[in-house]
């Protein structure tokens, strides 16, 4: 039996939500967050609380189960909270930097690399070598966070690249002279 999906989610009093047959939608102080549920799961409301119930004891319907009452905690924590992932470039030369809805980087490359984000995530850039991903969505957020480390990941030898805060990254010996 799932023990996080028998966990009833409470629901705190800034936030309102509603359930329309599969549809999940949530409303607090930041904004609004909305999902689809399997068909296999019912969610209901039960005073302050959301409940998730499933269909039958299926290891597909236990692991939906438990899912499906973590996606609805994490957008009730967006919606009041939000969401940030902090990203550091380290290296000689490397800097930042946002215009508009583009964060433009400047990594080593011949070009500088540009990569284009959407309304639903708010990038910033407080130091030329430090990147904060804001938003409601903590899926996007780490999405939007991961394809900008895709760009240069930290390599093994000097440890170059762009890195999560607070990342350790295992460096390697050089090459020995013998």
């Amino acid at each position: 039996m799932s023990r996080i999906g028998r966990k009833p989610v409470t629901i705190p009093e800034k936030v309102k939500i509603t359930v329309q047959g599969q549809n999940v939608q949530v409303q607090g102080p930041k904004g609004a967050l909305t999902m689809t549920a399997h068909p296999r799961i019912k969610v209901a409301i039960e005073g302050n609380e959301v409940t998730v119930a499933r269909a039958t004891n299926d290891g597909a319907d236990r692991a939906l189960h438990g899912l499906t009452r973590s996606l609805i905690q994490n957008m009730i924590v967006g919606v009041t909270q939000g969401y940030s992932k902090e990203l550091e470039i380290v290296g000689v030369g490397v800097k930042a930097a946002v215009k508009g809805n583009v964060l433009s980087m400047s990594l080593g490359f011949t070009h500088p690399v540009e990569y284009a984000f959407d309304k639903d995530v708010e990038i910033k850039c407080p130091k030329p070598t430090s990147i904060q991903i804001t938003g409601l969505d903590k899926q996007r957020v780490g999405q939007v966070a991961a394809e900008i480390r895709s760009f240069c990941k930290p390599e093994p030898y000097k440890g170059k690249g762009i890195r999560y805060a607070g990342e350790h990254v295992r460096r390697k010996q050089g090459k020995a002279v013998g």
